[in-house]
């Protein structure tokens, strides 16, 4: 039998290379890892393999280390003992680590990317939620605006920023108006009702829609010449034909406004997008005691508050009697604060044309009919209202 080597010596290399004497666990084998490895690195000696110790008992074993600046810097690391002293323990060297740290995989634990430019998940806006309701509720479009997405569609911009506007930016509000309007259009049909027929002996001479221009600037008036009526009971008898027919105007002045060709967005402190409205009430003072006119003007109050918000730039009453204080009394009823202030009363009809001063349009005040202190022709002439026969 071959004679067993005496480890208890400490025997030196002959190679070229220093000679170095470190002490290392009999068992088990350490081994250089191959490319096929799994390497988890320790810290402080990336790339580097090393075998945990079974046996606290160690025999002496000789290792060439390389004499090279890259071999120097490549420090070999063991794991503490549980009970570390400076005999137990086992210090282990490994010829180039570089190599084989480059050869081996790495098993890469990585946090979550944190930088500006990973995605993130963005709450809709309030525009987009108004635009998802629209959608659901199937409605084409709202004063001849044909709804889409308001990121890319400035008229449906328009319309859903006035909902959110005339409900001070309240979402809920403004999704519930909104929905009683798309709601309301698609039963009352509103574009049909322009094109609708009315008698001549309940509406003729009643309601006109002019539309003043200078350069790019556009102002449009809707005027509701009360005085005008030949019969209470014939003209607001039937409260869905006049509701019917008032509408029918609102949306001929919809049509002057232009919504749908609209190239700028408006925000909760700009809107150009709006008309005046002028109500004529010269020599109605028997209307004070009709119940019939009572209600068309409290339901007519209710349509527009409901169905048509923020169109309104302001309101001129003309030729007020005293005895008309019940019309402000409906209103502050149906009406927003902010709206009522934009409301003007004036007991001289005459005097309308000076209120204009400030208008893009040049010269407004002058392109009225004479009777309300302008210069322009009458209103059977300039305007136009629903179809009569």
């Amino acid at each position: 039998m071959p004679k067993m080597a005496d480890l208890s010596a400490e025997p030196k290399a002959t190679t070229g290379l220093e000679t170095v004497t470190v002490p290392v666990v009999s068992e088990p084998t350490v081994t250089t890892p191959t490319p096929n490895d799994e390497v988890l690195s320790p810290v402080g000696a990336p790339g580097t393999s090393v075998a945990a110790p079974a046996s606290a008992t160690a025999a002496p074993v000789t290792a060439a280390v390389d004499e090279t600046p890259a071999a120097a810097a490549a420090a070999a690391v063991t794991p503490p003992a549980a009970n570390p002293t400076p005999d137990s323990i086992p210090a282990i060297t490994v010829k180039d680590v570089d190599s084989a740290s480059q050869a081996a995989p790495r098993r890469v634990l990585s946090a979550p990317d944190a930088s500006p430019d990973a995605p993130t998940t963005s709450e809709p806006t309030p525009l987009a939620l108004l635009w998802q309701l629209a959608k659901e509720n199937g409605h084409p479009d709202i004063w001849g605006v044909p709804l889409s997405d308001p990121a890319t569609h400035v008229p449906s911009q328009i319309v859903f920023q006035k909902y959110l506007n005339a409900n001070d930016g309240d979402l809920t509000k403004a999704k519930d108006q909104l929905a009683k309007t798309l709601e309301w259009r698609a039963k009352m049909k509103p574009l049909e009702l322009v094109s609708k027929v009315y008698p001549k002996s309940k509406f003729e001479g009643l309601g006109f829609v002019t539309t003043y221009t200078s350069g790019d600037a556009r102002e449009v008036f809707t005027w509701n010449i009360y005085g005008n009526v030949q019969s209470i009971d014939e003209t607001f008898g039937d409260l869905d034909e006049f509701i019917s027919w008032r509408v029918a105007l609102m949306e001929l002045a919809l049509q002057q406004l232009d919504l749908a060709s609209a190239t700028v967005p408006i925000t909760a402190t700009s809107d150009p997008y709006k008309m005046y409205q002028v109500h004529d009430y010269r020599s109605i003072s028997f209307l004070r005691q009709s119940a019939a006119v009572k209600s068309a003007s409290a339901e007519t109050i209710k349509v527009f508050a409901q169905n048509y918000p923020e169109l309104l730039k302001e309101k001129f009453f003309v030729n007020v009697p005293a005895i008309m204080g019940f019309v402000y009394n409906f209103m502050k009823l149906f009406v927003a604060a902010k709206t009522i202030k934009k409301f003007h009363p004036m007991s001289n009809g005459g005097g309308l044309a000076v209120e204009f001063g400030d208008s893009e349009v040049k010269g407004l005040g002058e392109k009225l009919p004479g009777v309300y202190g302008g210069k322009g022709e009458e209103l059977s002439v300039q305007g136009k209202g629903p179809l009569l026969e």
